[in-house]
């Protein structure tokens, strides 16, 4: 689906930072960062990933860190608090 028709429908930038075990050194983390418009609080891409990662990759898991944004917002009105008037 096109990036517009996700954010209408409220998706929004989600960022996870994954800490994980590297396999030849068990003893020291990782880092991975993945970013992709996604359903908050949910998380349903998120979860599709970090079930691939189980299944399919050798490093295990430790911590993910969510991060989200809206990137469709209304617009925010301020009142105008001065007038200048040039001839």
């Amino acid at each position: 689906m096109a990036t517009l028709a996700l954010q209408l429908r409220d998706y929004r930038l989600t960022t996870a930072e994954i800490l994980y075990h590297m396999p030849d050194h068990p003893g020291l983390l990782q880092t991975y960062v993945w970013q992709a418009l996604d359903l908050a609080p949910r998380f349903p891409e998120l979860g599709r990933f970090l079930k691939f990662w189980e299944r399919n990759l050798d490093g295990k898991l430790h911590s993910v860190r969510v991060a989200n944004c809206e990137l469709i917002k209304p617009p925010q009105i301020r009142a105008n608090t001065s007038l200048l008037v040039l001839h």
